[in-house]
């Protein structure tokens, strides 16, 4: 039997629908953020679920996952839909997103039966499998963001460094990113602000901030006044780094060495 695990993603995919041995589902939420509900999922859902009276592991699971989301790490109630009911609710969303949904669930199940004609979508055991793919699927996914998630750079700046307003001197700055494990010295990072394009090349502009980059906020420019040897005062322009800047570089050499 083909494995049709990447079916929908050649169906010019409208809402995700996960499959394993043609066995479908469609996750409620998912299918509540397209059809632009202006109720909360969970209201929306069990609104749904009462009204037309849906039936637990026939039209649809019930699962938790856990894990960073926008619930504060709470873990979420989700609902693995069957495609018949997934249809339903597009259909009595009576709005244009619904009648889109629901043709593209048809158009999908059309597609995966022609390939599978001897699939019994009728047989109620189909949504309690289908539900335990569902739940080694999002058990995958996130042990797989966790895994990106550690292997981004690390800015070893303790909370009070990163949320700071103060700016230090480029020499500094140098200092910083050696401590974080990237050798550099205050001559090697002017030539590579230089060449990025951070600071200006030649002339009166050279070492000076680009003003985009001051615009963004990782640069300032602090004025002072110096007494020359012929006792004219002269007006001197200082680079600095912000706070967020700090953040910033920092970030961005630890990438490269990351992706070397």
């Amino acid at each position: 039997m083909a494995n049709l695990t990447n079916f929908a993603d050649n169906s010019n995919e409208l809402i995700k629908i996960s499959e394993e041995n043609g066995k479908q589902a469609v996750s409620a939420r998912e299918l509540h953020f397209f059809l632009g509900s202006k109720k909360d999922f969970s209201s929306w859902i069990k609104d749904r679920i009462e009204k037309y009276g849906f039936v637990e592991n026939h039209d649809y699971e019930v699962f938790t996952k856990s894990g960073e989301n926008s619930n504060g790490g709470r873990p979420l109630i989700e609902y693995a839909l069957s495609i018949d009911c997934a249809k339903e609710i597009s259909m009595v969303e009576g709005n244009e997103r619904g009648k889109l949904a629901r043709r593209y669930f048809i158009e999908c199940e059309k597609k995966l039966k022609s390939i599978l004609p001897t699939i019994d979508f009728s047989n109620p055991d189909t949504i309690l499998l289908l539900a335990q793919n569902w739940k080694e699927e999002q058990t995958k996914r996130m042990e797989a963001e966790k895994k990106i998630e550690e292997n981004k750079p690390k800015v070893m700046f303790t909370d009070a460094v990163i949320g700071s307003s103060s700016s230090c001197l480029i020499g500094e700055l140098a200092k910083i990113i050696s401590q974080n494990g990237i050798e550099i010295g205050q001559n090697r990072l002017f030539i590579w602000l230089r060449e990025k394009g951070y600071l200006g090349k030649v002339g009166e502009r050279k070492n000076i901030p680009n003003q985009q980059y001051v615009e963004q906020g990782l640069f300032e420019l602090k004025k002072g006044v110096r007494s020359g040897s012929d006792g004219v005062l002269h007006t001197t322009i200082t680079t600095k780094v912000t706070g967020n800047g700090q953040v910033y570089f920092v970030n961005k050499f630890l990438s490269q060495r990351l992706s070397a």
